[in-house]
C-alpha cells in the first residue's frame, strides 16, 4: 500500500490550518486560527468559505451519522478559543447555536457515537458533558494541566482524555472507578479510541506512538521519530490508523506495522479526518494547508492471483504462472475487494461488480446505495455491509437472497471479527452483547429460532466452518483470554477449548481442517470436530508446526486449498505455509461416500492423523467396518472391540443408538430406542450409565421392567454399602413388596 498526496500549491488558510472534518456528502470543511472555516471536493480544490468566525477555532466535528440519516441532523460543532463551541449549519454557515464552555480556550470535543452527547476539553484542565441542545449534564473532572484530546469509548459510557504524560478512562457513573496509566515519557497530544477493534493509539512530544487495549495494556510502541507526533487518528473500520507528524504522514495497521509513509509540505500535522469510506484522508497543516491523501497499492492474492488496486478507479491482476496481466477499470472510485471461492468482489462508491476468475470480461454488477465497509465470502453466498441497508446477502449471479433483521445492532461497529458467513448461516457479535452471537438463516435473513450462542466471557473473534451441511455447522470463538473454543451452531452443547493464547483463526475453504496461531506456533486442527465423535482422537488429528515463530500481533489472512496465508504482525511482512493435501482428498472423498477409496488412500499415506480422521467420520456415517480397520491402525484396542460389538447388534436402530452413545450423546440415544420401541434397550442404555432415576422414570412410564431396575439399583448399593435414600426407589420398593404379600397372601411387615 502506498498513499498519493495531493496538496493546494498555496495554503487557502493564512494561519495555522488547526482541524478538518468529512461531511456525509464527501466534502471537507476545514478551520483556522485565521477564523475561517473552508469548503472542499474530494479531489483536494476548495470550493468556498463557509463563514468566518470572530474567534480562532481549535477542533471541528461533525454531528454522528446515525443509521444514515444524512437530513436529520446535517451540523457541525466547533471548539474555539475564546471558551466557546459553536453549533454550525454548514449549507448557510450560520451559527445555529453558541454555547460558553469553559474558562481558557476549547481545546478538543467529541460527539458521543449515537450523538445524544457531546464531551469538551478545555485549557483550565476541566472536562465536561453536554446535551445534544448544548445544555450541561456534569462536570466529569477537574485536572491542573490542559487536555489536549479526548474520545468516547465504544459504549458511550466512558471518556479516554490525556492529562500530561498520562491517559485516563474516567466512567460517567460516579461510582464507578477511573483507569489512569503513564502513557508516554512526554505530554500525550493526541489519542483516538476505536469503538470497533476497542483499540487505543496515542501520540505524544517524545516522538511515540503507541498502542493500547482498553485496559491500559501497551500492545506496540514505535521507535522514536525526529519529531512529535501531532496527530492519531483510526480509520471508520478500526483497521487502520493514521499518524501525522512534521512534514510526515503514515498510515499503520491496528497491530502497529507501517504500511506505508509519505512526506508533506504541510509542516506539524494537528489533525487527521478519514472518510468513511477508509480510501481517502485528509490533514491539516500547521502552515495552513490542507493535504489529501488517497490510498492506493492495496494488494491481494488467490492462489495464482496477484489483484492490486493501481489507481484509484482501476483493479490490475496478473496471474503468476502465465503472466497475463488483466486490468479492470471502473467508473467509480473503488472502495473495498475482496477474493475467493472462484469470484472477485470489487465495490465502488455507485456499483458492486462481480467477477468470475476465469472470465474477467464479462462482469455482474448491481447499485449499492451506500459505500460498502465490509465483504465476507462463502461458497455460494457473499454478503456486504453499509450503513444504509444493513447487511445484504447475494448470489454470485448477482440476484439478492436476504436481508438480515439486524434490530438494535449498530453496523459501523462490526467488522470482520464479529461478522461471519457460511453457505446457509450468518453470525453476528453484537458490540453491545459481547458475550453471545446472534446466529442468522442466510436464506431469509431472520434469527435462527431458538438458537444462541452464549459464553461465559467477552467474545473478540468468531469464525464458521464452510464444509458440511447446516446441522453440523461449527464455530470457533476467541474470547478475551484468547482462549479457543468450538460449539456447535445447530445442536446445543457446551463450547469444547482446545487451545489457550490464540492470535488468529481460520477454517479451510472445502474441508473441515481449522488453524490457529496459538503460544506463538501454528497449530493445525485436521478434523476438530472429532471432539463431539470422539475427543480421544483429537491430539492424533492436530500438528505443531515449530518451523517459524509467531507473535501475538500476527493475523491469518486466507486458507485456500492447502495454503495458508499469515501476516506477520511485527513488520507486516506476509508468509505462506503449506498444509498436507491428504486430509483434504479424505474429506473429498467422504463427501462423495467413496469409502473404499477414503480407506486405500489412508493405506497409501501410512500415516495416523489420517487414519484418525477416518476413523471418526466412519463412527459418524455409520460405517462399522471403516471404522474397525481404521481404529485397528491406529492401535486403540478397546475401542476397535467395542465397535466389533456394536457390528454384533442384531437391529439398526441398536447399532444406531450405540453409536450415539460411542460419541457420547446420551439423549439420543435414548430417543432412537424409544422410537424404535425399544423399551428394554433404553432402561438397561441408562442403567449401564448409572443413571437409575432416568431408568425408573422409563420403567414406570412405560410399566414394564420395574423389577429389574430395583435388582441392579440394589446390587450397586451393596457393592458400595450403602442404604438406599432415593424417595422415589423406595417408594417402588414398597410397592413391590406389597405386590409379593398379595400373591402369595402372606401378611404385609410394611403397613
Amino acid at each position: 500500500m502506498r498513499i498519493n498526496v495531493t496538496q493546494s500549491p498555496a495554503p487557502q488558510h493564512t494561519d495555522t490550518c488547526t482541524a478538518v472534518g468529512w461531511s456525509y456528502s464527501g466534502e471537507l470543511f476545514s478551520c483556522s486560527d485565521d477564523s475561517t472555516i473552508m469548503k472542499w471536493n474530494m479531489n483536494g480544490e476548495p470550493i468556498s468559505k463557509v463563514c468566518e468566525l470572530d474567534t480562532c477555532c481549535t477542533a471541528i466535528k461533525w454531528f454522528p451519522n446515525i443509521s444514515n440519516q444524512k437530513n436529520s441532523t446535517d451540523l457541525f460543532v466547533v471548539a474555539c478559543s475564546d471558551g466557546t463551541f459553536k453549533i454550525i449549519n454548514p449549507v448557510t454557515g450560520r451559527t445555529e447555536k453558541s454555547v460558553e464552555a469553559h474558562k481558557g480556550a476549547v481545546v478538543c470535543l467529541a460527539w458521543n457515537w449515537d450523538g445524544t452527547a457531546l464531551v469538551t476539553g478545555g485549557e483550565e484542565g476541566v472536562v465536561k458533558t453536554w446535551s445534544q441542545s448544548g445544555q450541561l449534564r456534569t462536570t466529569l473532572a477537574s485536572n491542573a494541566q490542559t487536555i489536549h484530546s479526548l474520545s468516547w469509548g465504544p459504549e458511550s459510557d466512558q471518556v479516554l482524555y490525556t492529562c500530561g504524560k498520562d491517559l485516563i478512562i474516567k466512567p460517567l457513573q460516579p461510582s464507578s472507578k477511573q483507569l489512569q496509566w503513564k502513557a508516554h515519557d512526554g505530554v500525550v497530544l493526541q489519542v483516538d479510541w476505536s469503538p470497533v477493534t476497542n483499540m487505543i493509539v496515542s501520540g505524544a512530544e517524545d516522538g511515540r506512538y503507541k498502542v493500547w487495549d482498553s485496559y491500559g495494556r501497551q500492545l506496540f510502541q514505535s521507535q522514536p521519530l525526529d519529531y512529535a507526533i501531532t496527530a492519531v487518528e483510526f480509520s471508520p473500520d478500526g483497521e487502520m490508523y493514521a499518524v501525522g507528524s512534521f512534514n510526515m504522514l503514515r498510515v499503520c495497521d491496528k497491530t502497529g506495522w507501517s504500511q506505508c509513509r509519505e512526506n508533506t509540505a504541510t509542516g506539524s500535522i494537528f489533525n487527521i479526518a478519514w472518510t468513511a469510506d477508509c480510501t481517502q484522508l485528509a490533514c491539516a497543516g500547521g502552515n495552513g494547508s490542507v493535504c489529501f491523501a488517497q490510498l492506493v497499492d492495496r494488494r491481494i492474492e488467490y492462489k495464482n492471483l496477484i489483484i492490486i488496486l493501481a489507481e484509484a478507479n482501476k483493479v490490475s491482476v496478473r496471474d503468476v504462472v502465465t503472466d497475463h496481466l488483466e486490468d479492470l477499470e471502473h467508473r467509480d472510485k473503488i472502495i473495498k475487494m475482496s477474493v475467493g471461492y472462484g469470484f472477485l468482489i470489487v465495490a465502488t462508491s455507485t456499483q458492486c461488480c462481480i467477477y468470475d476468475v476465469t472470465n474477467w470480461n464479462a462482469p455482474t454488477m448491481f447499485d449499492v446505495k451506500d459505500a460498502v465497509n465490509l465483504i465476507c465470502q462463502a461458497d455460494k453466498l457473499f454478503l456486504i455491509m453499509d450503513h444504509s441497508n444493513g447487511v445484504q446477502l447475494f448470489q454470485y449471479d448477482g440476484r439478492a437472497v436476504s436481508t438480515l433483521k439486524m434490530s438494535g445492532i449498530r453496523t459501523e461497529f462490526l467488522n470482520y471479527q464479529s461478522v461471519n458467513l457460511s453457505p446457509d448461516t450468518v453470525v453476528v457479535k453484537d458490540a453491545f452483547e459481547p458475550k453471545a452471537i446472534k446466529v442468522f438463516e442466510a436464506l431469509t435473513g431472520r434469527l435462527a429460532p431458538g438458537i444462541v450462542i452464549n459464553h461465559n466471557m467477552e467474545i473478540v473473534e468468531i469464525c464458521l466452518n464452510q464444509f458440511g451441511p447446516q446441522s453440523e455447522r461449527k464455530c470457533a470463538i476467541i474470547d478475551r483470554n484468547r482462549d479457543l473454543y468450538l460449539t456447535s451452531v445447530a445442536a446445543k452443547s457446551q463450547p469444547y477449548k482446545l487451545a489457550t493464547m490464540v492470535a488468529s483463526v481460520k477454517w479451510n475453504d472445502y474441508s473441515e481442517i481449522l488453524v490457529a496461531i496459538a503460544d506463538g506456533k501454528l497449530v493445525v486442527w485436521y478434523y476438530p470436530s472429532v471432539v463431539y465423535i470422539d475427543r480421544d482422537l483429537l491430539p492424533k488429528t492436530r500438528i505443531i508446526r515449530t518451523d517459524a515463530e509467531f507473535g501475538r500481533h500476527d493475523q491469518l489472512l486466507d486458507f485456500f486449498g492447502s495454503r495458508c496465508s499469515c501476516r506477520r504482525g511485527s513488520d507486516g511482512a506476509v508468509l505462506t505455509f503449506a498444509i498436507r493435501p491428504y486430509p483434504i482428498m479424505l474429506f473429498t472423498h467422504v463427501g462423495n461416500n467413496a469409502w473404499d477409496t477414503a480407506v486405500r488412500l489412508c493405506r497409501f499415506v501410512k500415516e495416523p492423523a489420517l487414519w484418525s480422521i477416518l476413523a471418526a467420520l466412519a463412527v459418524k456415517g455409520g460405517e462399522l467396518n471403516t471404522a474397525e480397520e481404521a481404529y485397528a491402525n491406529i492401535d486403540e484396542s478397546d475401542k476397535l472391540q467395542y465397535i466389533k460389538y456394536i457390528s454384533e447388534i442384531p437391529n439398526a436402530a441398536g447399532r444406531s443408538a450405540e453409536l450415539q452413545l460411542f460419541q457420547r450423546r446420551q439423549d439420543e440415544a435414548e430417543t432412537i430406542l424409544l422410537q424404535a420401541g425399544l423399551i428394554y434397550r433404553a432402561i438397561k442404555l441408562n442403567i449401564r450409565l448409572f443413571n437409575f432415576e432416568r431408568a425408573l422414570h422409563l420403567a414406570v412410564q412405560h410399566k414394564t421392567h420395574i423389577d429389574t431396575v430395583l435388582y441392579f439399583r440394589q446390587k450397586y448399593l451393596n457393592n458400595f454399602h450403602k442404604e438406599e435414600q432415593s424417595e422415589n426407589f423406595l417408594k417402588e420398593e414398597i410397592k413391590a413388596v406389597c405386590y409379593v404379600c398379595v400373591l402369595t397372601h402372606s401378611p404385609c411387615t410394611l403397613r
